[in-house]
């Protein structure tokens, strides 16, 4: 109990003059979660369907199939979603650009669960810039994103980031509120000590240009720790833009990627 009253205090002094967030805290419910993308790459587009588990719980989150899962968007096109493997459903017809707004709805055991996002305008991933630093005499490297924010305020990124062949399970996620308009140079951080940017290393960087609920359910698990991209158990509800009940997130946001040897 105590830590999740530090971690709604948290939330409360992020989110500063946002509406207020309420977040469903029963540890005892399993809930739906669901992880959904579109993007402006070609398709297919995939959505994950799964169960919470509580937080001492190593097993894995249960896998959710024979669902009802339809994206649409606001150009009138349609799409009921194929179930590829346990869990994970996948569209037919359905494009990704950015400007249009998508639209999910997602049927288990009789509920509705619904979300919906609109695709940011892509901002160009220009290179990628090794910076380089000194920790207790040893040089350390991490990489800079080189993008120029647009001058309207209120742009949100995520970034992943793989060294080699090892994901960096951190959720770095950056926004514009002191960068407005410039050329980035914050670093992406690797999130251990395990898994540091070394001399002849291979890094690989998506940027994704994402929308204010996906940043803040981003930014969320990475206060909280011990979650990534490959999945893992949620130590608590982040923020979520769906509607019904469920965790996760639908993410509709462009992507472009770049590598860099470090030498």
């Amino acid at each position: 109990m105590f830590q999740r009253i530090i971690f709604l205090l948290t939330i409360i002094i992020f989110i500063g003059c946002d509406k207020e967030i309420q977040l469903p805290l029963d540890p005892n419910a399993s809930l739906l979660v669901i992880d959904g993308s579109i993007t402006d790459e070609p398709g297919p587009y995939f959505v994950k369907l799964s169960k919470s588990i509580d937080i001492g719980n190593t097993n894995g989150n249960p896998l959710v199939n024979n669902a009802s899962v339809i994206i649409s968007d606001n150009q009138g096109i349609r799409d009921t979603l194929i179930q590829n493997i346990n869990g994970l459903y996948q569209t037919k017809k359905i494009r990704g650009f950015y400007g249009n707004t998508y639209f999910l709805e997602v049927t288990v055991e009789g509920k509705k669960y619904t979300a919906s996002s609109t695709m940011a305008n892509k901002v160009p991933l220009d290179s990628l810039r090794i910076n380089t630093f000194l920790v207790n005499g040893e040089i350390r490297y991490s990489i800079i994103p080189v993008y120029t924010d647009p001058i309207q305020l209120g742009n949100s990124y995520r970034f992943i980031q793989k060294i080699n062949d090892s994901l960096d399970q951190t959720f770095h996620v950056f926004n514009d509120n002191l960068n407005n308009g410039k050329v980035n140079q914050r670093p992406i951080r690797a999130g251990s000590d395990s898994l540091q940017v070394k001399f002849k290393d291979l890094v690989k960087v998506e940027m994704q240009c994402i929308t204010r609920p996906t940043y803040l359910y981003y930014y969320t698990l990475n206060q909280q720790g011990g979650a990534g991209p490959g999945g893992g158990t949620t130590p608590s509800n982040p923020p979520s833009n769906i509607v019904g009940g469920a965790l996760g997130i639908f993410s509709a946001h462009t992507v472009e990627r770049q590598s860099i040897f470090i030498k």
